[in-house]
C-alpha cells in the first residue's frame, strides 16, 4: 500500500481539473431534468478521457517534453505552426483566465451554502469577500511552487470532493438497478442532446491534455515508469467520472425542476434529505472550485512557457507572472459580479476548434517512431483515437453553432 501511494502521479490533479464548478453545475442539470438517463454519456466521456490522458502521458514521459513543445518541434510548416500555436495560446491561457472566474464562483457558492454571503455594498458597486478568500487559498498553494505540495494538497481535495459527492448519493438511496441500466442503455430524451454534448465536452478537456503531459515529467523520466503512470491515469480518471455520476445520482433524487447550479441542489437536498446532505454537497462543490482553481492557471502558466521556450520552473518569475495574472483575473471578475460573456464566448470558440485540432495532431504525435520509438500506438488504440475524433469533431461543430446561437 505504501509503495502505491509512493506511485501516485498527477492523475488526481487532472481528476481535479476536469471536476470544476461547471462539470457540477452540468451534472447536476443532467440529473435534474432527465434522471439517470444520461449516465451512459458520462460513462463514454470516462473512457474517452482515459484514453486520451494516457496517450498525453506517455508522450510527456518518453519524450520528456511537454505538447506544446512537441508540436512546435514536429509541425515543420511555419505557417501551419504558428496557426497551431497561436489558437492555443488564445485557447488555454486567454480560454483559463476566462474560465476561472467561474471557478472561483463555484467554490464561493459552496461556502455560502453554509456560512451565507459576505458581500460588501456601497451604493452602486457590491464586493464578494469569498472571491478573496478563495483567490487566497489558491494563491498560496501555488506560490509554494513545489510540485509535491501541489500534488499532496490536491490529492487531498479530491478525496474531500469524492467523499462528499459520494455520501450526498448514498444518503438519496437511489435504484441500483435503475443505475445500471442507465449506465449500460444509451438513451437520448427529448430536448437531451446538448446536455449529452456538454458532459462529454466538460470532462474531455483540452488542457488537462497539456497539464498532463507536462506534469508527468515532474514524477517519472523512464520507459519502467510507463505502467505507475497508466495505472495512475485510469484510476484517477474512473475516480473522477465516479463523482460526476455520483451528482447525476443525487440531482436525480429532486423532483423540484427550478434549479440552476450545485448550490441549489444543496439548499434542495436540505428538506428531503437533512441539512447532512447540504453541507456534504456544499463542501464537495467548495472542494470542486478551489482545485480548478488551482489547476487552470497552472495549466495556461506551462502552455505559455513551453509555447515561448522559457527555460523556467515552478518558481520562475514568468511562470509566476501568468498564473498569478489568470487567478487575479478570476477574483476582480468574480468579486465584483462582472459576467464577462463575450470574453468567454471567445475562447469556448477557439475551444471548440482546438478540442479536434489537438485531438488529431494528439493521434499523429502518438505514430511518430522519432518521437515515442516503439512506443507507438497500437492499432486497437488509433481506431478508439480516431472515434473519440470524430466525437470531438461534433462537439466542437455543437459547441460553435451554439455559442453563434445557430443551434
Amino acid at each position: 500500500m505504501k509503495n502505491w501511494f509512493k506511485n501516485i502521479g498527477p492523475g488526481p490533479l487532472i481528476a481535479a481539473a476536469f471536476i470544476g464548478p461547471g462539470t457540477v453545475t452540468l451534472c447536476t442539470l443532467a440529473g435534474v431534468n432527465f434522471g439517470f438517463n444520461l449516465l451512459w454519456a458520462m460513462l463514454l466521456s470516462i473512457v474517452a478521457t482515459i484514453f486520451l490522458q494516457e496517450m498525453a502521458a506517455r508522450l510527456g514521459i518518453i519524450s520528456q517534453k511537454g505538447l506544446s513543445e512537441i508540436i512546435k518541434q514536429e509541425i515543420k510548416n511555419p505557417i501551419f505552426k504558428k496557426i497551431i500555436i497561436g489558437l492555443i495560446l488564445v485557447a488555454i491561457v486567454i480560454g483559463n483566465a476566462s474560465y476561472e472566474a467561474g471557478n472561483i464562483s463555484g467554490g464561493i457558492l459552496g461556502l455560502e451554502t453554509i456560512f451565507g454571503q459576505w458581500i460588501v455594498k456601497k451604493s452602486f458597486f457590491s464586493f464578494n469577500l469569498m472571491s478573496i478568500l478563495v483567490g487566497v487559498i489558491a494563491f498560496a498553494m501555488l506560490y509554494v511552487g513545489s510540485y509535491k505540495f501541489l500534488e499532496k494538497a490536491l490529492i487531498s481535495f479530491v478525496i474531500l470532493m469524492s467523499l462528499s459527492f459520494f455520501i450526498t448519493a448514498i444518503i438519496t438511496k437511489p435504484n441500483l438497478l435503475e443505475i445500471m441500466k442507465g449506465l449500460l442503455v444509451p438513451k437520448l430524451p427529448e430536448h437531451s442532446l446538448l446536455t449529452v454534448i456538454g458532459l462529454i465536452g466538460t470532462t474531455v478537456v483540452p488542457y488537462n491534455l497539456f497539464l498532463h503531459a507536462s506534469l508527468v515529467k515532474e514524477k517519472w523520466s523512464t520507459k519502467q515508469d510507463l505502467k505507475f503512470a497508466k495505472r495512475d491515469t485510469i484510476i484517477a480518471v474512473l475516480l473522477g467520472g465516479f463523482i460526476s455520476i455520483a451528482i447525476i445520482i443525487s440531482a436525480a433524487a429532486i423532483s423540484v425542476k427550478e434549479i440552476s447550479n450545485a448550490a441549489d441542489l444543496a439548499l434542495g437536498l436540505a428538506p428531503l434529505y437533512g441539512d447532512f446532505a447540504k453541507y456534504f454537497l456544499s463542501i464537495g462543490l467548495f472542494a470542486a472550485g478551489i482545485t480548478s482553481a488551482i489547476t487552470a492557471p497552472l495549466a495556461a502558466a506551462y502552455v505559455a512557457k513551453e509555447c515561448f521556450g522559457w527555460k523556467s520552473n515552478l518558481k520562475s518569475n514568468s511562470f509566476r507572472a501568468v498564473w498569478m495574472t489568470i487567478l487575479i483575473l478570476g477574483v476582480i471578475f468574480s468579486s465584483v459580479g462582472i459576467k464577462p460573456i463575450e470574453i468567454i464566448k471567445f475562447p469556448q470558440i477557439v475551444n471548440g476548434l482546438l478540442l479536434p485540432i489537438i485531438t488529431v495532431i494528439l493521434l499523429w504525435m502518438m505514430n511518430q517512431k522519432s518521437v515515442l520509438g516503439d512506443f507507438t500506438n497500437s492499432k486497437m488504440q488509433n481506431s478508439i483515437g480516431f472515434f473519440i475524433f470524430l466525437i470531438t469533431l461534433f462537439l466542437g461543430i455543437k459547441m460553435i453553432l451554439k455559442v453563434f446561437n445557430l443551434f
